[in-house]
């Protein structure tokens, strides 16, 4: 049975920790116990249904995640699309969602990426369907990856082995990161001169 901090749950609900705590003296949810130093720790399932967040399992659904990080890349995400939407057909899986993301793999506000969340603590998917695993997320998919366990979502990677060399992913990896960090930088430039422009004026 895995347990987590209530830094941890709140990472998990999106709430904050002082939330949490309220909710807990209110009653609404309770730790499973406390360690040594007499920090809460929980069970996120037992949560969960604690807090209603757990329909019947009739209606869970299988998802299927595409995304690709900017426009002119399209025409990949409707091949992602297309190639999760015949997978799931050929598996026979019912109730099938695909959503499309637009957006860094760095980025962990995504509208896609939100609502798959959502769905997932919801209680409402069976199991999750991915091209490849960096499509979730650049970085830190293993947390989503654990989420879905918690909730006993199958989690299913199509092309689970990268048919590109791991030099190349480190390349890749770089690049996004420069990428984000070189538009929040000068995104925040941006907005400096346009209030200094404003002030001027």
């Amino acid at each position: 049975m895995q347990y987590c901090s209530i830094g941890e749950l709140s990472l998990v609900l999106g709430v904050a920790v002082s939330t949490l705590r309220r909710w807990d003296r209110e009653g609404r949810i309770s730790p499973d116990g406390r360690t040594p130093g007499g920090h809460r720790r929980y069970r996120v399932d037992r949560v969960l249904k604690q807090l209603g967040l757990r329909p019947s399992d009739a209606r869970r659904k299988t998802l299927a995640y595409a995304r690709v990080s900017s426009h002119d890349q399209k025409p990949q995400m409707e091949t992602q699309a297309r190639r999760l939407e015949q997978h799931c057909k050929a598996r026979g899986y019912a109730h099938v969602e695909v959503i499309c993301d637009l957006g860094s793999g760095m980025n962990y506000s995504k509208r896609g990426l939100k609502k798959l969340l959502r769905l997932v603590l919801a209680g409402e998917v069976e199991r999750l369907v991915l091209v490849t695993k960096d499509r979730l997320l650049r970085f830190g998919a293993e947390l989503l990856f654990g989420v879905c366990a918690f909730m006993g979502v199958e989690v299913e990677v199509l092309d689970a082995q990268p048919d590109i060399s791991r030099e190349q992913q480190l390349t890749e990896d770089l690049i996004e990161i420069l990428t984000v960090f070189s538009s929040r930088l000068y995104g925040a430039r941006g907005r400096k001169n346009q209030r200094a422009l404003a002030e001027i004026a």
